[in-house]
């Protein structure tokens, strides 16, 4: 189970940046997909027009989970369970994918939400699994570009279209539309002191600054995760430069951020954030932080890589706790 959430600083630039809570180790880390690379896809064969950098393994073959493209354009998998309605083959006129190869074809192959609206259009998603769980994944993805468009792309039927996210927050099932639906009934939380009344002539002693958001859910269900993301990105204060939003981000995923052992599977396995992923759309800067180290650690998308680089290349995470010492 994920959280994702886009945010427009105040000099306009643009990121997308998620949690990515699992419990079983999927041993993520930065990789770099180039230009023009076939990937044999558990489902079918595509190319890559353009490059990308993001969360990737190589599975037998090239998959990532989220990443940013040279045209800025920012894609995010996130689970979805019990909604998705893949086929079991694709149409004679689509290309079929692996629900899981979906994040590397958009990257590769789309420069803007709007172009991967029309791209989806020629695509289905096929039940079919991923190796390193032998499970078919059932995601949806969010989908962001440098103009600040927002969509989630939901297989909740053969016919792919996106579906356009004004909020920028996505997080698991139910469906979007739903959890835009739920967010009405927190329509009234604010971040400002609420005013007591007087009960039977009794002056009501205060609580103090925060009584706005009483009611505000502070649970790790996907629901609860939503409304807390868009509240604090609603009310936080904008940055004007990188840095700055980079840090707002990290406090903005840190209240859906899952510690080991606090959200516990039927097995008895712990749901935890193994990384939270930042991409700085207009930068195309992947910046990965995985659970073990705080410390940004960032991947970018230069024209060296572009030009230089012509093989996917996994880019090793430093682990230990990093301390600055100040004596």
């Amino acid at each position: 189970m994920c959280t994702s959430l886009t945010y427009e600083n105040s000099r306009g630039d643009h990121f997308l940046a998620r949690t990515m809570d699992f419990a079983f180790e999927l041993d993520g880390r930065p990789m770099f997909m180039p230009r023009r690379r076939t990937v044999k896809g558990d489902a079918g064969d595509f190319t890559t027009t353009y490059g990308f950098v993001g969360a990737g393994r190589n599975l037998g073959h090239e998959t990532f989970v989220d990443g940013v493209n040279e045209k800025g354009l920012g894609v995010a998998a996130l689970y979805f369970p019990g909604n998705t309605a893949y086929v079991d083959q694709a149409a004679a006129d689509k290309l079929g994918l692996a629900p899981h190869d979906f994040t590397a074809w958009a990257l590769g192959n789309a420069g803007s939400v709007a172009e991967l609206g029309e791209l989806v259009k020629t695509i289905q998603l096929v039940n079919v699994p991923v190796g390193l769980l032998q499970v078919v994944t059932p995601l949806h993805f969010i989908v962001s570009d440098t103009t600040g468009a927002t969509a989630v792309l939901e297989a909740t039927s053969q016919d792919l279209h996106l579906i356009d996210n004004p909020v920028g927050v996505m997080t698991n099932s139910p469906e979007f539309g739903w959890h835009l639906q739920n967010l009405s009934s927190y329509g009234t939380l604010t971040a400002e002191k609420r005013p007591l009344n007087q009960y039977l002539g009794y002056t009501l002693k205060t609580q103090g600054p925060g009584t706005g958001a009483l009611g505000l859910p502070g649970d790790y269900t996907s629901p609860s995760r939503f409304i807390r993301t868009v509240f604090a990105k609603h009310f936080s204060q904008r940055p004007a430069d990188k840095p700055g939003t980079l840090n707002l981000l990290q406090h903005l995923l840190d209240s859906v951020t899952i510690p080991k052992g606090v959200k516990l599977k039927s097995d008895g396995t712990s749901d935890y954030t193994q990384y939270r992923g930042y991409m700085s759309l207009d930068d195309r800067t992947y910046y990965m932080e995985p659970y073990d180290n705080q410390e940004l650690q960032e991947l970018a998308l230069t024209d060296e890589l572009l030009e230089n680089c012509d093989e996917p290349t996994e880019f090793p995470l430093k682990h230990e706790v990093h301390v600055h010492s100040l004596n």
